[in-house]
């Protein structure tokens, strides 16, 4: 069969009809976008750059998003691209094919002006830089034209293939930012104790002589704000930042940084532990007023934040500091112990090359002397010394090694080298008051001095040999001793001996002592009933003449009270007596009569109460003619004057003629008495 002409040319035209159709309407999925490029211009082709901003023939700025698109069949060619998409938590780096070209000394395209990449127009009429640019994107699904940009991921590098070198230039970008581990962004967890020091690689260099770019603004509180820590390369330019490595470092947190505009190094927080101090020696900031005074020839001390030794350490705690910008010397402030020992070190290490001190004795000896000093640094004075020796370890090898061994060679000298052993309490003692004094010239408090027992110096065997004599002596002297207390044992061991034989006598000498105790108990006891006895006869005794003194002291007060009152009584009887005998004496005629009255009386009285003889049988006369009784002749007598005289009374009483009347009442009373009748009869 053959085909007629105007089915061939029907064929023919539905083919061509199909082919401008199909060149006509474009379908761009949703998960991509279609890069024009203009085939057909009347305008001609682009003149400079990639993309044809003016209708020219090229790639156009603009894509084509998901759908049904109608263009001029025959003009256009379609570049189906898929969408940039950023992972969570990643970063995508963009390079530029076309737009200004990058300023000298300029590393990165900015993006102050042109930082909209989803708008390929509007990115190149605002100035947009060809090449790597500042800024990075986000995680999300970016259209962008391709054709302009090449957007690197981590899994993924989204471009238009224009030319196949471009290959090797995009995948060693991709390297270095891999490298860099520029994909991620910087994190900085809190449990890692780190910071980050920066390193910028864009902007104007750091002035000559210094080393490190310094805080934007020169406000530490505040430099983060004006670049979000980095993280806005433009903002961090224009507020001066300069090109190197910053003295501002990152701490906690996490920074999406364009890598190939800063890197990070990650390094130890400057922890100062608790005992310790750090001195601050800072290689940046100005230059300070020394405050150190004029009579410090040993260097300067500036105030925090110039250059120099700080005069503030760093106290016990955790520091962001950065370790390029200066360092950090760990002063301790505890006591710590510097030992002049090659076996033993410190922790610290300070005195790593310390070795025993040689010396050089009296008696020409040579010992090693071992050492242990403590020592204590004041943290205030801790700039102090680093200011004058660099660091410890410096001060201890370069000045106290020297100083303290001098002084114990010198010490040696003046002694022996049993002296040496013998006296090593009051040399420790000695040279720790001495050394004191020098410790303080370096700003350092000296504790204590610790002396070693010494040791052989290269003779050898000397100090061995002095301690196998003194060793010797000391054998000689504890077998003195060692005899001494053995003849004390011999007599305790004959003491034993006695005491085992009275103990096989024990039993006969306890009973006798026992007997002896009992004998004696009982005298004393008896002794005691004798003591008690006569203490209680002279007890009572006691007693008895208390009680005699009291009743004689009684009686005596009773006789004398009744004396008193007899006395008194007589006293009183008297008076009225006396005055009753001066009435009589008067009613008598005188003292004389009444005084024969009274004498008359008494004795007639005692006639009649004794029952005597009133006539005696022997009579007596007084005129020598004899005749009347004794009575008679008595009151004869007493009548007469002759008794009278003898008692002081006048004669002339005799003759008186009451006398004659109390004669002769006397007499009548005599004869009237039975006795007296009898006498007269007889």
């Amino acid at each position: 069969m053959f085909l007629s002409l105007a089915h061939i040319i029907e064929i023919v035209v539905g083919v061509i009809l199909f082919i401008v159709i199909k060149r006509a309407l474009v379908y761009i999925p949703n998960n991509r976008i279609g890069i024009k490029e203009k085939l057909i211009s009347g305008k001609g082709s682009v003149k400079s750059g990639l993309i044809a901003l003016a209708g020219e023939a090229g790639f156009e700025p603009d894509v084509l998003r998901g759908g049904w698109h109608l263009l001029k069949p025959f003009q256009y060619r379609i570049h189906k691209m898929s969408l940039v998409t950023i992972p969570q938590g990643e970063i995508g780096y963009i390079f530029a094919r076309d737009g200004q070209s990058l300023l000298p000394g300029q590393a990165l395209a900015s993006n102050v002006t042109a930082s909209n990449f989803q708008d390929a127009a509007a990115f190149l009429r605002d100035g947009g830089q060809k090449g790597p640019q500042r800024m990075v994107l986000r995680e999300g699904t970016y259209a962008i034209n391709l054709a302009l940009f090449v957007v690197l991921t981590r899994g993924h590098v989204y471009y238009l293939p224009l030319d196949r070198s471009e290959v090797e230039v995009f995948a060693g970008m991709s390297t270095l930012i891999s490298d860099r581990d520029g994909f991620h962004p910087v994190v900085l967890r809190g449990t890692e104790d780190r910071i980050g020091i920066v390193t910028v690689h864009d902007g104007p260099a750091v002035p000559s002589g210094e080393i490190i770019a310094p805080l934007i603004g020169n406000e530490p509180a505040h430099a983060e704000t004006y670049h979000n820590s980095f993280q806005d390369a433009d903002k961090f330019l224009l507020a001066g930042g300069q090109r190197g490595r910053q003295l501002q470092v990152l701490v906690e947190g996490t920074y999406y940084i364009n890598r190939l505009f800063a890197t990070e190094e990650l390094v130890p927080k400057t922890v100062v532990d608790v005992g310790t101090v750090g001195v601050v020696v800072s290689y940046t900031g100005g230059a300070g007023r020394d405050l150190s005074g004029k009579d410090y020839k040993h260097g300067e001390l500036v105030a925090v934040g110039e250059r120099g030794v700080w005069n503030e350490p760093l106290l016990p705690g955790k520091y962001a500091f950065n370790t390029y910008a200066g360092k950090v010397v760990m002063v301790p402030t505890t006591n710590f112990i510097l030992k002049w020992n090659r076996t033993e070190t410190g922790a610290h290490r300070f005195d790593e090359n310390l070795s025993e001190v040689s010396l050089i004795t009296k008696d020409a000896f040579e010992p090693s002397l071992p050492l242990s000093v403590v020592v204590h640094i004041d943290y205030r004075k801790a700039p102090l010394v680093i200011q004058r020796f660099g660091d410890v370890k410096k001060l201890v090898e370069q000045t106290l090694d020297p100083m303290v061994s001098a002084y114990f060679k010198n010490v040696g000298q003046t002694r022996t080298l049993i002296q040496l052993l013998q006296d090593r309490s009051d040399i420790q003692e000695q040279s720790g008051v001495q050394m004191k004094e020098k410790f303080v010239v370096y700003n350092l408090e000296l504790q204590e001095v610790l002396i070693g027992t010494p040791t052989s110096g290269g003779a050898g065997g000397q100090i061995e040999q002095i301690l196998v004599q003194l060793r010797s002596r000391q054998i000689a002297e504890e077998q003195v001793e060692t005899y001494s207390r053995q003849e004390r044992a011999s007599v305790k061991e004959r003491e034993l001996r006695e005491a085992e034989s009275r103990a096989r006598q024990q039993q006969a000498l306890t009973e006798s002592e026992i007997a002896i105790t009992v004998q004696s108990n009982q005298g004393k006891a008896e002794y005691a009933r004798a003591q008690q006895q006569a203490s209680q006869i002279q007890t009572l005794a006691q007693a008895e003449a208390e009680k005699i003194r009291i009743l004689a002291e009684g009686e005596a007060k009773k006789i004398r009270l009744i004396g008193q009152s007899e006395a008194d009584r007589a006293a009183r009887v008297g008076v009225a007596q006396a005055l009753a005998l001066e009435e009589q004496v008067r009613a008598y005629g005188g003292p004389q009569y009444q005084l024969v009255q009274q004498v008359m009386s008494r004795f007639a009285e005692a006639i009649e109460k004794s029952g005597s003889d009133v006539v005696p049988k022997i009579q007596m006369s007084s005129d020598g003619k004899g005749g009347g009784s004794l009575i008679e002749n008595l009151l004869a007598m007493l009548l007469s004057g002759k008794l009278s005289e003898s008692i002081g009374l006048p004669p002339a009483a005799s003759a008186d003629p009451g006398i004659e009347s109390l004669r002769s009442e006397l007499r009548r009373s005599i004869q009237s008495s039975p006795q007296g009748g009898a006498s007269s009869g007889a």
